[in-house]
């Protein structure tokens, strides 16, 4: 870059608002490594304005654009040998295609599993020999299938049900093979099954057999050593998530029973002989290193706030993706370093969360609430709802409620009922009553939120994306008069449409949370559906959606907005060709431009 282009660049970005930079600057993801070749590392960053694969030599410093697609690429896989980067290539954010790779010291990509036909994704585990994998598809007509792929041999098929299941992992020597299935119904709690290459079965553990509660397993990995027939899993028999150690050999279960109140997850350190704990607990999260032989837990030093992701070096140092409201991300390591750190543009940082708790009718709910600097109330207020339904929002850094504050609002964010990360019941209570349980408790911190003089109640802002486009729809229906404006991206709208179009392991999603399907329970699907409300609506109504989104698709959302139409209330309608969200900042730049001019047209 001559020095002219430079102070250009420089006098551009000096110019440019400080919401706007958020988005834009340079950010990576925590980088995956090699097994067997730890200095191969794969990560995602944003670098060249839309969200790719780079593979990174950590021996030589050097970095490389692995992917380049129009509407960007996340879904990737480093081989345990290093040879290879696989990825997933859909259509347009479809989410249906096929695993391809690409030698990580670049070439041509070609077709991973070439006697695969398209599908969903349903997990992938790569073998230490460098011409294994575990594939797993889920397609609307054929349920789930997991196949064995061996380079230049047929693929073997070593499972198949019609419910959703995926690929847990792959033992060291490749003799083992974790599956997660739903063959009980429940697509929220997950049994495991370990099985042998050619599918023959080894193990099984199912935590929602013979009790009165449903609880679930996943699966963390196998032990990260020859011949090792340890495999680390999470389960809630407490109610809340934890790691366990179970043999599948020998069936021996290790309960390690940490002393830690909030959810608790794990992975290996490379030797074997320890676990890396994360431990998530209203809202913030912190590491830990549990010794397997002695019992001990010790800290690993991480700053206040959210670690969104990490991962043990062979050296016995930890990097770590760290965050907070107030401060933008980075990967970090134990040893004192940043571990990534891209050039260019610097995001600016944002304001601090605070904590708010209220009763409500379920229990105590937590919300999280930024408000701009110096600021007394009431102000117009946004209350920003995550997606999921099980996930949760954190004291972490996101660039769109910091948006918000910079234009004047405060922002709320609630951990309504069936949010993650504060136990099973908080979770398992969205069931049957979809929909209308989260708005309750949405309610009771809206109400606080007035009555404590944040919030000016002639200015308030619904708003989210995916299950929370879904809440921001259905409260302006069920909700009329507490809403001055909403603004729904990728939501479920008409959830009788949704559900027939939507993919399979959704399908399968909603007849769990539901109790059935639309035919098996129509009053259920009736009373959680927005559109059986849309003509209660009263405030102005922004919608934004994906034309090739498989998880909320865009014929349910038409149904909505021509209902909107027939009335003639007042709404806006963006349609964009990508699917479940773009990854494409200038596109999400452009949504957000669009849904703040919205917002202060109609409410000044």
């Amino acid at each position: 870059m001559t020095e002219s282009n430079g102070s250009a660049a420089a006098e551009r970005n000096n110019e440019m608002p400080d919401w706007e930079k958020r988005f834009r600057a340079p950010r990576v993801s925590l980088p995956d490594w090699a097994e067997d070749a730890p200095d191969r590392s794969l990560f995602v960053s944003n670098a060249t304005g839309t969200y790719e694969l780079y593979a990174w030599d950590r021996a030589t410093g050097v970095q490389r654009q692995v992917t380049d697609r129009p509407n960007g690429t996340t879904d990737g896989v480093l081989s345990p040998d290093g040879a290879w980067i696989w990825w997933f290539d859909d259509k347009d954010g479809d989410e249906f295609g096929v695993w391809r790779r690409q030698p990580f010291e670049g070439g041509a990509d070609e077709l991973a599993a070439p006697r695969l036909d398209a599908s969903y994704p349903a997990g992938l585990a790569l073998g230490r020999d460098g011409r294994t994998a575990v594939v797993g598809r889920s397609t609307d007509d054929e349920g789930t299938s997991i196949h064995l792929v061996r380079t230049g041999e047929e693929p073997v098929e070593i499972y198949r049900h019609r419910e959703s299941a995926g690929v847990g992992d792959l033992s060291h020597d490749g003799s083992l093979i974790a599956i997660e299935h739903t063959e009980h119904g429940d697509a929220m709690h997950s049994a495991l099954r370990v099985v042998r290459p050619d599918g023959r079965a080894v193990a099984e553990l199912d935590d929602t057999r013979g009790g009165t509660e449903e609880l679930g397993l996943e699966v963390l990995g196998f032990a990260p050593v020859e011949g090792d027939t340890r495999l680390l899993i999470g389960h809630q028999r407490r109610g809340r998530w934890e790691p366990l150690v179970w043999d599948v050999a020998t069936g021996e279960e290790i309960d390690l029973a940490l002393d830690l109140p909030g959810d608790v997850g794990a992975e290996w350190y490379p030797d074997g002989t320890g676990l890396l704990i994360s431990h998530s607990f209203e809202a913030r999260s912190e590491l830990f290193r549990y010794d397997l032989e002695s019992g001990k837990l010790e800290k690993v030093p991480t700053p206040p706030g959210s670690v969104s992701g990490a991962t043990a070096r062979p050296d016995g140092s930890v990097e770590y993706l760290w965050s907070s409201a107030a401060e933008p991300s980075a990967v970090r390591s134990t040893t004192g370093e940043v571990v990534l750190d891209p050039p260019g543009l610097r995001s600016p940082g944002s304001v601090p969360v605070e904590d708010v708790w209220v009763e409500g009718p379920g229990g105590r709910i937590h919300a999280l609430v930024q408000r701009p600097a110096g600021t007394t109330g009431p102000l117009p207020t946004v209350f920003d709802i995550h997606g999921g339904p099980t996930w949760h929002d954190s004291d972490s850094f996101a660039a769109g409620p910091a948006a918000w504050v910079d234009h004047g609002y405060a922002v709320v964010r609630v951990n309504y009922r069936g949010s993650t990360g504060y136990g099973r019941e908080w979770t398992d209570a969205l069931k049957h009553r979809v929909g209308l349980i989260e708005l309750e408790d949405i309610a009771a911190v809206r109400e606080w939120a007035i009555t404590s003089g944040l919030a000016d109640p002639g200015r308030l802002i619904l708003t989210g994306g995916s299950w929370g486009g879904y809440l921001t729809l259905l409260g302006l229906g069920t909700q009329p008069d507490a809403w001055a404006l909403g603004i729904a991206a990728v939501p479920v709208a008409d959830y009788v449409t949704a559900y027939h179009d939507e993919m399979e392991a959704l399908k399968a999603m909603d007849r769990t949370l539901l109790g059935g399907t639309p035919e098996e329970v129509p009053e259920r699907f009736e009373a959680s559906s927005p559109l059986t409300y849309v003509d209660q609506v009263k405030a102005p109504v922004y919608i934004s959606a994906g034309v090739n989104d498989p998880r909320c698709p865009i014929r349910q959302v038409d149904n909505y907005v021509k209902r909107l139409e027939s009335r003639g209330a007042v709404h806006e309608v963006y349609r964009y060709d990508a699917g479940h969200g773009s990854l494409v900042v200038d596109e999400r730049i452009k949504q957000v431009k669009l849904e703040l001019d919205f917002a202060e047209r109609h409410l000044g």
